[in-house]
């Protein structure tokens, strides 16, 4: 059972296209920011993530979007709903059913933990159920953190 869940959800990661089209002509979602607030936005973010390349962050979560949502009050998918994750405690997504391995884990989401657990979530924290080889690139992680920092903000 548990090979055809994995199964199923590479197929899933792999079905998933990357959008070509530029972002002024396909807004994220109503009430997207404008290019002025994306860059005051990306200006304001900590090193290196203020050096980021949100576009190259929003194609990156393109790897994510089949199983986490973004947006506030989004739903959990196979994975929880991501807003609002910095600062928030490992584990603790409203309504979201974690593995034992990461009920166990104490610690809170913040840029480093994250990069480290997107580099590669098994050898982060061994046992749990994302079903993801990783983002190799340091650059792709950089730029999918920075997207994340923005888009999961807290309003």
């Amino acid at each position: 059972m548990r090979q055809i869940l994995l199964t199923l959800s590479l197929l899933a990661l792999a079905s998933c296209g990357q959008s070509t089209t530029p972002t002024s002509a396909t807004p994220q979602a109503p009430g997207a920011r404008s290019t002025d607030e994306i860059q005051a936005a990306l200006a304001a973010l900590p090193a290196p993530y203020s050096d980021a390349n949100y576009d190259e962050g929003r194609r990156a979560f393109a790897q994510c979007r089949s199983c986490h949502t973004i947006n506030a009050g989004g739903a959990n998918r196979v994975g929880p709903n991501l807003h609002g994750v910095f600062g928030r405690e490992v584990g603790t997504a409203a309504s979201f059913n974690y593995s034992q391995a990461v009920q166990d884990a104490d610690f809170v989401w913040d840029a480093d933990r994250l990069d480290d657990w997107l580099a590669n979530p098994q050898s982060f924290l061994p046992g749990n159920r994302m079903a993801f080889a990783g983002v190799r690139s340091d650059e792709q992680r950089r730029d999918l953190i920075a997207y994340l920092m923005i888009e999961s903000a807290e309003d």
